[in-house]
């Protein structure tokens, strides 16, 4: 109250004092009226003004705020329009994928049906059809439908004792066969039975499988070029290389064509996972998705972890070189452990699990990545040293790691396989059989310069080399670049022309390098890597990247380079799909005209006489192959089967393939009454082999293993005491006589009795 009367007294003294100031000044004379109405006209006219120029304002204006909303109509109208642009091409683009694979599957069966007359065969004739390690696949599927319910065919395999003579086996976890488990208990439960065949909605769901395989290569191909023009052509080079992308025409139930395609949906969901641009929801579906594919590779593929090896090596190299985020790496690390530690339990605990190259990867990679967190920084000379020291430390682990579990776990069955690697690289020499059986298999050979031209007629071989060439001379760039200490960028555009910087493309280099290199070794990878040749190149040649990055090394200006780039991943893959079309299309129908009569007579006899006159508890021994046909059809019970992985089973198979060595009839005697043996099976085609290359032969092998051979100026000659048993039996005289008697025979095969009782006749 006393700062407002204050107030109030200040402002009542400033007028007095402006009163006082205004008596003290002089007077102005009044203007007269003509002058007062001048001035009042003067500012009516001002006013006028003042109106007429804030009117032109509000005119400007409404035209700036007029012409900002059809900027903004226009933005959001060629927003709208890019969007509808871009849904037109995913939907096509889907269309053609899911398209592609729908024919591909129609066209197996259709190929399949023509090769083997499958539809007018009856149920025996298509079962040998299923030759080898394929039949036997079979067989458990027939038994789970066979047994009263589920569960008790579940339990029975669990302790299978029906299968190889004298041995109780775990066959789910022996022979990975959850890919019958899943299918029968789909047939069983979705009342199939009704509507088609047991042995059609097998190979359905393997061909259904195959259509996934080609969806996710086109797929692949897609997220890599930007454009689903790669994927028509990555599916084109599949087809027409059929003969060395896949082996589905050849034996259906392998579980490769249960496995490739389970692996083709993981590295697209990698490649999806590996991207920079990508949403988060995006991010965890392609997570979820190659989570959930690693391990059911896992849990359906003995050999999974292998392949899942070669893939996190390639991985464990972009990480090192500071090619992808490290929160992703440490994703990719959780997917790997925890599916090793469910397929771990889900097969019976495996151990074989435990003592992978994986696992032992991971547990390297994770322990040197706490000890080295600052690896990744510093100038390229201490970032050099660090990686070797990172290498060194890694490997040392995983190689120590596997030691140890070697030495307190017995895991069986894996000391032959590094023996078996040792002899295939020339560092050393054996004359065991098993080993020397083990490579010469075909697929276990370097593959054919066949194969080379095969790719190279169909045009893929020389734009896939053009194509990695450029892809890895920018990758190479861009890790020179992170040495350095240039940061990593996680957008790029078309005119950087840096093709090398996208982690996807990284590692699809890595990933078709290594295979490769593989592939150059074993023919059986070359199925693995062929796939990935096709999608890859496809990429190439339909990414305006790809010519961007050229572009921009020869640094060309007589063009833009951008519009040069994208009409060349335009006119490029038009011109190569037109040739193709022209010159294959016309190959692939002709292979569905082609009538093919896949007939087997001495096998169909030998399968009907085994189910007329064997008896049902009858232990038969013979090749692997054989005897998995005979299971197949009979249910008999066998001496060996035909897996490579497993050394009891290969131990077995080497006893039994004496019967083709120089050895007496009391030795041969003995080793298949040691196995509970009631029949042997000689093969004309084993016994009088002349196909294979020399020392390949089954004859040669045992030969060697049981030192009944002769080197002189490199020839190999056989010596023995005995004759060669195969041909020694034949002659019906004694001693073999007395333990074996012929009970059936035509022009393929000779089937003996073992006899219980010797009778010795002179």
């Amino acid at each position: 109250m006393s700062e407002l009367r204050c107030r109030k007294s200040e402002t009542l003294k400033g007028d007095d004092e402006v009163r006082k100031e205004t008596e003290n000044e002089p007077e102005i004379p009044a203007k007269p009226v003509d002058a007062e109405a001048e001035e009042e006209e003067e500012e009516e006219e001002e006013e006028d003004k003042v109106k007429e120029s804030n009117m032109e304002g509000n005119e400007g204006e409404e035209k700036d705020a007029k012409h900002k909303q059809e900027n903004s109509r226009r933005s959001k109208q060629s927003s709208s329009a890019y969007l509808v642009q871009c849904l037109v091409r995913v939907v096509f683009g889907c269309m053609a994928a899911v398209a592609c694979g729908i024919l591909y599957a129609a066209y197996l069966s259709a190929y399949h049906d023509r090769k083997f007359w499958f539809s007018a065969k009856q149920e025996l004739e298509r079962e040998i059809s299923f030759q080898g390690g394929s039949g036997l696949y079979y067989y458990y599927y027939k038994h789970m439908l066979s047994a009263p319910s589920f569960e008790r065919g579940f339990y029975e395999l669990i302790k299978d004792n029906r299968t190889v003579a004298g041995q109780t086996i775990n066959a789910v976890e022996r022979f990975s066969l959850y890919p019958e488990l899943i299918t029968s208990f789909l047939y069983r439960y979705t009342n199939s039975q009704d509507l088609v065949e047991p042995i059609y909605f097998y190979i359905g769901m393997v061909f259904c499988l195959q259509a996934l395989y080609v969806t996710a290569l086109f797929v692949c191909s897609w997220m890599l070029s930007g454009t689903w023009v790669a994927g028509m052509l990555a599916v084109s080079w599949y087809v027409i290389n059929r003969t060395d992308t896949t082996q589905v025409d050849i034996a259906v139930p392998l579980r490769e064509n249960w496995a490739l395609p389970c692996f083709s949906l993981q590295v697209v969901a990698l490649t999806g996972f590996l991207s920079n641009n990508i949403r988060s929801a995006t991010e965890m579906f392609c997570y979820l998705t190659m989570s959930a594919t690693t391990f059911t590779l896992l849990l359906i593929w003995e050999h999974g972890h292998y392949i899942l090896f070669v893939q996190g090596l390639c991985l464990f190299l972009l990480d090192s070189f500071d090619l992808m985020p490290t929160r992703k790496m440490d994703d990719i690390h959780k997917v790997y452990l925890s599916s090793l530690f469910l397929a771990y339990l889900f097969q019976f605990e495996n151990t074989s699990l435990l003592s992978s190259p994986l696992l032992s990867l991971q547990i390297g990679s994770v322990l040197a990545r706490y000890f080295q967190q600052k690896m990744k920084i510093g100038p390229l000379v201490a970032r050099v040293m660090k990686l070797f020291l990172h290498f060194h430390l890694v490997f040392s682990t995983s190689i120590t790691y596997i030691y140890l579990v070697k030495k307190l776990i017995p895991v069986s069955g894996n000391d032959f396989l590094f023996k078996f690697l040792e002899v295939k690289f020339g560092l050393n020499s054996t004359t065991d059989f098993i080993t020397n059986y083990l490579l010469c298999q075909k697929s276990h050979q370097a593959p054919s310069q066949d194969l080379f031209l095969r790719l190279t007629q169909a045009s893929v071989l020389p734009f896939y080399l053009l194509v990695l060439a450029v892809c890895l001379l920018s990758t190479l760039e861009t890790i020179y670049r992170r040495l350095s200490g240039e940061p990593m960028k996680t957008s790029h555009s078309l005119k950087d022309g840096r093709i090398g910087e996208h982690p996807p493309v990284i590692y699809h280099v890595f990933h078709s390098l290594v295979f490769g290199s593989l592939a150059l070794l074993f023919d059986g990878m070359k199925y693995l890597w062929t796939p990935y040749v096709c999608m890859f190149t496809a990429f190439g040649v339909c990414s305006p990247d790809v010519f961007m990055t050229v572009f921009k090394w020869l640094k060309l200006k007589s063009m833009h380079p951008v519009v040069l780039a994208l009409i060349l991943s335009t006119a490029v893959p038009t011109i190569i799909g037109f040739s193709l079309w022209r010159e294959y299309y016309p190959r692939v129908l002709a292979d569905l005209g082609d009538l093919h009569e896949v007939h087997d007579p001495d096998t169909l006899e030998l399968m009907t006489w085994i189910g007329l006159h064997a008896p049902a508890a009858a232990v038969f021994a013979g090749s692997p192959q054989l005897l998995g046909t005979i299971k197949l059809c009979s249910g008999s019970a066998v001496a060996s089967l035909p897996l490579y992985t497993d050394f009891n089973l290969l131990k077995r198979t080497e006893d039994t393939y004496q019967v083709y060595a120089m050895r007496s009839a009391e030795d041969v005697y003995k080793l298949l009454t040691a196995q509970k043996t009631n029949y042997v099976i000689i093969e004309e085609s084993i016994c009088t082999e002349f196909t294979r290359r020399k020392g390949c032969r089954i004859k040669d092998l045992l030969d060697i293993a049981n030192g009944h051979v002769i080197f002189d100026q490199e020839e190999m000659y056989s010596v023995s005491k005995h004759g060669r048993f195969c041909h020694e039996i034949k002659m019906n005289y004694s001693p073999y006589t007395n333990y074996f008697t012929r009970v059936f025979w035509n022009h393929s095969y000779h089937v003996y009795k073992v006899n219980s009782v010797i009778s010795f006749q002179y």
